[in-house]
């Protein structure tokens, strides 16, 4: 009856199989190795395709990636071309160029070249303004009559313009300054068309060789001067603005029209030349040196050809 109070222990015991084949861990651990391969051969890839210069740029970024991060850039190795990773070679032969290591291209110039364009270009512009100038004269009645008196031509200097004396029809009153009706009408339509241009204006007064008799020292040069700037005051008066007036000068007989004859009536004129770019250079460099000229300098003289002054 003892054996009756005490039960049988039993103990389970659970048999794990070993999978075989059907198991998954090891898949897990070749993944991991497969990949693994995958990275290092795809490393080795890039390390074999990358030049020398890319190379070198890795490794200063590794070594003193702050240098770099200071200097600018993604790296080192980074080039000044629009193209990264191109330098100047496309085909990535001579690699990257670390940025500030290029040497800049200068941009080169044909200054005369370019000089020369600008003459063309300028002359041009003056033969529409002699053509534009005499449709105007052809066009307009009150010009037309004057038409002999009106001379035209492209010189050096650039676009000149000059009213001559007729025989029994002059500019100006005998011996004086005073501009006669139609000579203002004249000066006052060219004064208008002149506007329209940028370029600066000079005005020269001229006389023939007509001896002149006075005792007050009044010559040929004063009146060729006083008519200029009465020239040069009626243009203002067509319309013609002031700052365009670059120089305005009197050279009485000193220059002839006709050289053959120098008692002539064509000598006595007024020219008008609508300047170059070059011209107007030239009187601006006499400007400023006449400017910076000291004052105990001599002052430049004009001398005539003509020995005595002359009546105008």
């Amino acid at each position: 009856m003892a054996d009756e109070g005490l039960r049988p222990i039993i103990v389970k015991r659970i048999k794990k199989g070993g999978g075989g084949h059907h198991g998954g861990a090891w898949k897990i651990a070749y993944a991991d190795f497969v990949t693994a391969m995958m990275a290092f051969f795809l490393l080795m890839w890039l390390l074999g395709s990358t030049t020398k210069g890319d190379l070198n740029g890795i490794s200063e970024f590794f070594k003193t990636p702050l240098k770099v991060a200071m200097s600018g850039g993604s790296g080192s190795g980074d080039s000044s071309s629009v193209i990264q990773g191109g330098g100047t070679d496309l085909t990535r032969r001579t690699g990257q160029v670390k940025k500030g290591d290029m040497t800049p291209q200068k941009k080169t110039y044909d200054l005369r070249a370019a000089k020369a364009l600008v003459e063309k270009e300028e002359q041009q512009r003056l033969q529409q303004l002699k053509q534009k100038m005499e449709q105007t004269i052809d066009s307009n009645p009150l010009l037309m009559k004057f038409k002999n008196q009106l001379l035209l031509d492209i010189t050096s200097e650039g676009l000149r313009v000059q009213i001559v004396d007729e025989q029994n029809r002059p500019m100006f009153s005998l011996a004086k300054a005073e501009l006669q009706p139609y000579t203002r009408i004249i000066l006052q339509e060219i004064g208008k068309v002149l506007n329209e241009v940028p370029n600066k204006i000079s005005i020269s007064g001229h006389t023939d060789s007509t001896p002149y008799p006075t005792d007050t020292g009044y010559s040929n040069w004063e009146l060729s001067s006083d008519r200029a700037n009465a020239s040069r005051r009626e243009l203002m008066r067509g319309g013609m603005a002031e700052n365009k007036i670059m120089r305005v000068v009197g050279l009485a007989s000193a220059a002839h029209l006709d050289r053959k004859d120098p008692f002539n009536p064509v000598n006595r004129r007024i020219s008008i030349i609508v300047m170059n770019k070059k011209t107007e250079e030239a009187v601006a460099r006499d400007g400023i040196a006449a400017e910076q000229a000291p004052d105990d300098a001599p002052a430049a003289t004009q001398t005539s050809a003509a020995a005595a002054p002359a009546v105008k």
